[in-house]
């Protein structure tokens, strides 16, 4: 396994060199916390949302442990504030870390007066819910640029609405930083910290390796999404604080003291969510009618977003499925003689095994019922349908789709109508909470009601900004100006996206455009060329490819010129499709 260069951060960069052969296949085309409340975005087909500050390196993996020292510095000012969460059960480091702040806050009055103004601001800024506490500074964390600068990373705006609660203390932790000389004690534990990730290194490759195997899909490399792990030992070992901020799927956690292990299971729920969802959010088409089966639940123990998004609600479903074949046992499988001197050892040894699977089997299926009895009504359903797919020995992504197409909706409603949820309880899932819709987000929702001058001005604006998301705002630029009939600029947006944008839907589509800006020239050459670009490009939504082949059988031409004396200027040049959205649909089969 390869280490990065940095010595506080682990890459996962090269897993399948340490796969069997037989789980090295084509990579797929792609498609909140376990503590309380943490809000993070839907994972929606637009990632035009700002990215956490950690980088991944062109070529990295998609996959990584690491550390962070903006957490480091809050984690450190948070323990100096009177946060003793699970002490007793924590890493050493942390303990000597403390007394170490303690030592210079003794000795510096400069050192104490930084600490009493950072405290001031934390005990004002207290909620009453513990986990949601500590998340917000989490939050924040993720957003923040390394010391000496410990800023934001992005606008205001762009930042997680939990953190926007707490984003003035930014301030105060640079004079906390400089002060108490946090850098140079994060560089001296930096070997304890690498001790710690060495640890957990081995057992997080094998959740990923045993998860990818239970699903029979390879780990992809680097598409633009990310799961990272954040190991900080400064917090509590009890909570994982785990969320998703649009294509970044994130859980940090803290090794126990004891073991030197993190919870595992918790780790392995949000990675579930980055294999899984992009497969549920790539069929958003065929959801509409799943939609009923959100009646039977709408008094089920869950987040309301599970009850109003059919999508998020699938996805939670199957990954609880998943993780009921995944169910590990404190008593092992019985072992195959090494040698075998009669007849009657292997026959003891067949009954051991088949006792063995009926003991399993009744125990995941237990899970699986209290699963459904907290609301995720259709975990049985996936369960059984993965079974088939372990005797097929088929992967997910190529069973996915019968899985949602092939649903009995009728059926499954009625079997849903019959469970008798659980009142309340923790379910001890990722919460959701939409964020603000801002930046770009809200341009394209101002270009979808037809606002072309409001989505205009923010576009520009977002460009303006040397940390805007300059590829987005060149896209939504480009579907202005189709609007307001300027070819030629709409080109030249499309043309700029193509060459910085790395959200697959962004790239695929801005070469659809422009094939069909090259139909209407018309420059045919060109413009299959185009269409053939967007088929490489790795988004897997249906429509996409739809659209890219049609665009290769026949050249683009809008219904209403057709219909329209060619001299009639109020005839719109409408290479986005719109008057033939129906026609880009799949041939139904």
């Amino acid at each position: 396994m390869i280490r990065a260069t940095h010595p506080a951060l682990f890459c996962l960069a090269t897993l399948l060199l340490t796969l069997p052969l037989a789980a090295q296949q084509d990579p797929p085309q792609t498609g909140s916390s376990s503590s309380s409340a943490i809000p993070s975005q839907q994972i929606q087909e637009s990632t035009s949302q700002a990215r956490i500050a950690h980088k991944t390196e062109a070529g990295g993996s998609a996959i990584t442990l690491e550390n962070s020292e903006p957490l480091f510095d809050i984690a450190v000012a948070l323990n100096a504030c009177g946060y003793d969460a699970d002490l007793a059960a924590s890493s050493p480091v942390r303990l000597a870390i403390r007394e170490e702040v303690n030592e210079e806050l003794r000795n510096s009055a400069p050192a104490r007066d930084s600490r009493d103004a950072i405290c001031l601001y934390i005990r004002d800024h207290t909620l009453a819910d513990k986990a949601q506490d500590i998340a917000q500074y989490v939050s924040l964390a993720l957003y923040t640029t390394p010391p000496p600068a410990l800023a934001p990373s992005v606008g205001e705006t762009e930042l997680p609405p939990d953190s926007t609660q707490v984003v003035n203390i930014l301030p105060l932790l640079r004079a906390f930083n400089e002060q108490l000389h946090l850098h140079a004690l994060y560089v001296e534990h930096l070997p304890d910290y690498q001790a710690l990730n060495d640890a957990v290194h081995g057992p997080l490759t094998k959740m990923v390796l045993s998860s990818n195997i239970a699903v029979r899909m390879p780990t992809s490399g680097y598409d633009g999404r990310r799961f990272l792990v954040l190991l900080e030992p400064m917090l509590a070992p009890s909570t994982t604080n785990a969320r998703i901020y649009a294509t970044d799927y994130i859980a940090v956690a803290s090794p126990n003291g004891a073991t030197r292990t993190i919870h595992m299971d918790q780790v392995r729920h949000i990675y579930l969510q980055y294999v899984v969802e992009p497969l549920i959010y790539a069929r958003a088409a065929a959801m509409d009618r799943l939609l009923p089966l959100l009646k039977p639940i709408h008094e089920a123990p869950i987040d309301f977003i599970y009850r109003s998004d059919i999508s998020a609600y699938i996805t939670e479903c199957l990954i609880r499925a998943i993780e009921a074949r995944l169910l590990e046992f404190d008593f092992p499988r019985p072992a195959k003689p090494n040698a075998v001197t009669q007849r009657t050892d292997m026959i003891h040894y067949d009954a051991d095994v088949a006792a063995y699977e009926k003991k399993t089997e009744a125990l995941r299926r237990e899970l699986v019922e209290r699963d459904m009895r907290q609301g995720w009504a259709l975990t049985e359903y996936f369960y059984n349908q993965l079974l088939l797919t372990e005797r097929d020995s088929t992967s997910l992504k190529e069973d996915i789709g019968q899985m949602v197409y092939g649903m009995d909706v009728d059926r499954e409603r009625k079997h849903e109508s019959q469970i008798a949820f659980y009142p309340e309880g923790t379910n001890g899932t990722i919460r959701r909470t939409p964020p603000p819709i801002t930046g770009i987000r809200l341009a394209e929702m101002d270009l979808m009601k037809g606002d072309l001058v409001t989505a205009e001005d923010i576009a520009q604006k977002i460009l303006a900004d040397p940390k805007g998301d300059h590829p987005e705002a060149h896209y939504v630029l480009a579907q202005v100006e189709l609007m307001q009939k300027s070819p030629e600029d709409a080109m030249e947006h499309f043309t700029e996206a193509i060459k910085t944008s790395k959200n697959p839907r962004t790239l695929a589509w801005s070469h659809i455009y422009l094939g069909r800006l090259y139909d209407t020239q018309p420059d045919r050459p060109k413009a299959i060329e185009e269409y053939k670009a967007a088929l490489t490009v790795r988004d897997s939504a249906p429509d996409t490819k739809a659209a890219a082949e049609k665009g290769i059988k026949a050249p683009f031409a809008t219904p209403r010129r057709a219909q329209q004396p060619a001299d009639d200027d109020n005839t719109p040049l409408d290479p986005s499709g719109k008057a033939e959205k129906e026609a880009y649909r799949p041939d139904p089969k």
